[in-house]
């Protein structure tokens, strides 16, 4: 008999003559199989059975928890299958072309066997990290699995986005719901197919699974029996101690923010302060996570007066909260407590993300009022015009609007900060879902401490009014950008903004796209500085000089499209920092006496962080 040809890895032997195994000294029914008989994994069980059943006993009072069309794709995904259906000769054509591959890995397979060096039929993506351990590639059984996958996957992707005739945001729906199903399938989020986990289980006499099982018990526990997948380790982080830890005062505080101050690095600053408007939906800590990134400490050494509007962490007694008082108690009220405690007439004002939108339609309505306390307006990845918004976009129709209302109603007038941290990691899955499942329960390891993904798991909650105002109006209608935005009964126009804008975006962001950020910039009626930044939406605006990375484009004009002004952009290597300060500096006035927090005209309430930063979801 011929030897058989086995994985990498397995030693051949030629086969011997069967032999019947010996029966048990026992019967098989005496065999113990409860969690108990387990040994040292029964406490493991244990408390997953326990946390299942708490999930199990949660989700019964939750009967829209239990959505089966959570995304609301059915409707759209019954159009597109229509299409295809009702296009017979495509679809047999993508089915021979899928057979066809098959065909050629399997020839190319069966090659390899023969000892041959073949080229991979299928390949992953560049930057895919799910089949980076050396098995996937030379182990031919698992290169055989990630092929078959990378091919079946490619071609359902490619089958949608074919087809034609479907509305385009609907057809991107689909599309986005087709990728979420291919990347839960991939053969890495499942044991049995995922070679690092089965060597792990080897390597650990079956350690790794107890401790899979240990750390999916502790994340539905602490999601208050949702999943909650842990992405990093949240017990070595401490606002105020090891990340957020710029020295200052809070120096002002409403029902909407805490308004920091922060202590001055040099002994002259400039004169007209700077106020930085975060997003609400994050805490304003990514602007200060570790002194070397900070940039908030970045500005500071720059002789910059910086104040930072800290949001609060909304209960349901702030529910009925609206954009419009979240325009009065945080930018009117900030940018005011700001000149008074600097006794200047003006401030120089920055708006990232959300923040910066609500800080466009502030500045929209300080000019119809006749009153301009901003003297130059900067925007990190901050969008006006959402004709062509980022991927939120898809969670923005009506039926996925009703669901999110009912979901607020049931917490009493607020989303829980977990929902939405929920729906932007589903945007990147494979980062932040699958890679931390196969991480802490496949293998059975601890996520490592890492402070960005300890700020993008602290997320706030969201007020029900304000919320579904801003996605109905900006994402729905798209009112600021059409000049239809109406807040206190005025009217909006950006084009009345007359003040100098710096816009910053970033190149691969998929939340605020580039192309969507330049659209808004096209808007102002005064003289606008664009920039665009190497990376997404974090790491293109979080990029400290000393760091050396990434690259940014600059130009003077502002021509009609995007790719026009790529075409005339120089790049440059490293942060786009220093080329914002030097902008920002020309309109910072006269240097004066460094302004010490704690002695100017505002009493200090408490130091910096502040309070409503340490507030949890």
């Amino acid at each position: 008999m011929s030897e058989q040809t086995l994985p990498k890895g397995a030693k051949g032997k030629t086969a011997k003559p069967a032999q019947k195994p010996p029966l048990p000294e026992e019967p098989l029914a005496a065999i113990d199989p409860s969690p108990a008989s387990a040994g040292p994994a029964a406490p493991a069980f244990d408390a997953a059975q326990g946390a299942i059943a708490e999930m199990a006993l949660r989700q019964a009072d939750r009967p829209s928890g239990l959505s089966p069309d959570p995304f609301h794709v059915a409707p759209a995904l019954t159009e597109v299958m229509g299409r295809l259906a009702a296009q017979p000769d495509r679809l047999m054509r993508a089915q021979a072309d899928l057979f066809a591959r098959y065909l050629e890995l399997w020839q190319s397979a069966a090659r390899r066997m023969a000892g041959e060096t073949v080229e991979p039929v299928a390949q992953p993506a560049k930057g895919d990290k799910r089949f980076a351990d050396p098995d996937w590639t030379e182990n031919p059984v698992f290169d055989i699995i990630k092929q078959s996958y990378l091919l079946t996957s490619g071609w359902l992707n490619g089958l949608v986005a074919d087809v034609e005739g479907v509305d385009p945001m609907e057809k991107r729906r689909v599309e986005f719901f087709m990728k979420m199903l291919t990347d839960a399938f991939s053969p890495s989020n499942f044991l049995a197919s995922n070679p690092a986990a089965l060597k792990e289980v080897m390597a650990t006499h079956g350690e790794s699974l107890v401790r899979g099982m240990e750390n999916f018990a502790a994340d539905l526990q602490r999601g208050g029996g949702q999943l909650s997948i842990a992405q990093t380790d949240y017990d070595r982080f401490r606002i105020g101690e090891n990340v957020a830890t710029a020295p200052g005062k809070v120096v002002f505080r409403n029902d909407i923010i805490e308004l920091i101050q922060y202590s001055p690095a040099t002994e002259q600053v400039f004169e007209i302060p700077l106020v930085i408007f975060p997003p609400w939906i994050n805490k304003f800590y990514i602007l200060d996570l570790r002194p070397e990134n900070s940039m908030i400490r970045w500005l500071v050494g720059q002789g910059i007066t910086v104040f930072v509007a800290s949001w609060v962490n909304p209960t349901p007694e702030l529910s009925t909260r609206t954009f419009e008082d979240y325009m009065r108690e945080g930018i009117y009220a900030g940018a005011a407590a700001a000149m008074e405690q600097c006794g200047t007439p003006h401030v120089n004002a920055v708006g990232y993300c959300i923040g910066g939108t609500l800080l466009s339609a502030a500045l929209a309505h300080m000019a119809a009022k006749g009153v301009q306390p901003v003297a130059s307006a900067t925007f990190f990845a901050a969008q006006q015009d959402f004709s062509e918004a980022g991927d939120l976009l898809l969670f923005t129709n009506e039926n996925w609007l009703k669901t999110l209302e009912q979901k607020m109603d049931e917490g009493g007038g607020v989303l829980s900060g977990q929902a939405m941290a929920d729906t932007f990691n589903a945007l990147r899955a494979n980062d932040l879902i699958w890679s931390f499942f196969v991480n802490n329960y496949l293998l059975g390891k601890e996520p490592k401490p890492f402070d960005l993904l300890f700020w993008n798991s602290d997320q706030t909650r969201m007020p029900k009014t304000l919320h579904l105002f801003y996605l109905r109006k900006f994402y729905g209608e798209n009112a600021l950008a059409k000049g239809e935005l109406v807040l206190d009964g005025v009217k909006l126009n950006l084009g009345d903004v007359k003040v100098p804008v710096y816009v910053q975006s970033s190149r691969e962001d998929h939340i605020a796209p580039a192309r969507s950020v330049f659209k808004g910039a096209r808007l102002f009626g005064g003289p606008v500085t664009f920039t665009l930044a190497g990376s997404g939406h974090i790491a293109g605006v979080i990029n400290a000089p000393a760091a050396n990375k990434y690259q940014h484009w600059t130009c003077d004009r502002l021509p009609g499209t995007l790719e026009e002004w790529q075409a005339e952009a120089k790049e440059a290597p490293g942060s786009w920092w220093p080329h914002w300060a030097e902008w920002l500096k020309a309109r910072s006035g006269k240097m004066v006496p460094a302004r010490d927090p704690a002695n100017g005209k505002l009493k200090p309430i408490c130091d910096a962080p502040g309070e409503y930063v340490k507030v949890r979801s």
